[in-house]
């Protein structure tokens, strides 16, 4: 059985735009994932970078929502310890409600920010600690059968809302496979442990109502254009200027020549930015697919959820269109 292919639509905000147009493009990588056949479309929490336009995750779900027609759609993820578990039930029951049978929701226990922002988001350091009983808090509200006794979530979903696991490190394996549910590894950008938390996922599984056999997500960057070399230039432009706003976020918003950009990447540290890029399919339609089967296979994923990181929206859609063309 082919693999199954979805998106992570990290909403970024190009130079020169506003979230505004982030959030149109976002409409037509859906709408262009959903004519593709891709499985499902997510949108991940981040704060406080001027670069990414999904903070409000819930909202940016529903607004794709209503501009697509039968495309699953959700958080990759919804960082919990950042919200209490009954208000992210009551925004995805209200979500499933309105769009029923097309709502996913990814956990993770990251703050998805720096420390400042985390304390203004009124988070504390202990906050993640608690993360595998407030997993089990909001099950509880999805599904009807509230651990609080006398509180419940409103609206409660009549569908399903599943929940979906997240991590990059053998704590998110290990707790997706304690409660039966699926896990999505970030190794997009954190690719260091995934192959050992995919065998302890699969070694530790256990049944649960949701899932009855491990089911894993791999993350996975991808530049598809006509040929390879368009797809090599889109990616030195987009990894650039994915290194350029981390430099810059470190020195005061100071703007960097390519020249320096390239020269930082030679240096030990931008080696060790690079390497969070290591999983990177480049080149053609063939290239690409023959890039995502083994990878798919090194690490039996049951599903991709494939990142398209071109800095134009057109050779992103292109993209999105082409990998999709070459699993056909």
């Amino acid at each position: 059985m082919p693999v199954a292919l979805s998106i992570l639509d990290l909403a970024p905000i190009a130079p020169g735009r506003s979230a505004r147009d982030s959030f149109a493009a976002s409409v037509e990588l859906a709408r262009a994932a959903e004519r593709g056949g891709y499985r499902r479309v997510w949108y991940a929490e981040h704060h406080n970078m001027p670069t990414i336009a999904s903070s409000a995750t819930s909202v940016v779900i529903g607004h794709v929502a209503e501009h697509t027609e039968t495309i699953r759609l959700g958080a990759g993820g919804i960082m919990l310890p950042n919200h209490s578990p009954l208000v992210i039930a009551e925004q995805f029951g209200t979500l499933e409600t309105l769009f029923p049978g097309r709502i996913d929701l990814g956990l993770g226990r990251a703050p998805g920010t720096d420390r400042a922002t985390m304390l203004a988001i009124r988070r504390d350091a202990s906050s993640a600690d608690s993360f595998p009983q407030d997993v089990l808090e909001l099950q509880g509200y999805l599904s009807g059968e509230s651990r609080v006794p006398g509180v419940q979530a409103v609206p409660t979903a009549e569908g399903a809302v599943p929940l979906y696991i997240l991590g990059s490190s053998l704590f998110g394996a290990q707790l997706a496979a304690r409660l039966g549910l699926p896990y999505a590894f970030a190794s997009h950008f954190a690719p260091t442990h995934l192959h050992e938390a995919a065998a302890a996922y699969r070694e530790g599984f256990e049944p649960s109502e949701q899932l009855a056999e491990p089911y894993l997500i791999a993350g996975v960057n991808v530049f598809a254009a006509e040929d390879r070399g368009a797809a090599e230039a889109q990616k030195e432009v987009s990894y650039r200027n994915r290194t350029r706003a981390f430099v810059s976020r470190g020195q005061g918003g100071r703007d960097f020549t390519d020249a320096e950009i390239d020269a930082f990447l030679a240096s030990p540290n931008g080696r060790q930015l690079s390497a969070m890029t290591e999983y990177t399919a480049v080149g053609g339609p063939g290239e690409v697919r023959a890039y995502l089967e083994e990878f798919a296979s090194s690490t039996g994923a049951d599903e991709l959820i494939t990142a398209h990181h071109a800095e134009e929206l057109a050779d992103r859609v292109r993209s999105v269109e082409l990998t999709a063309e070459a699993f056909d």
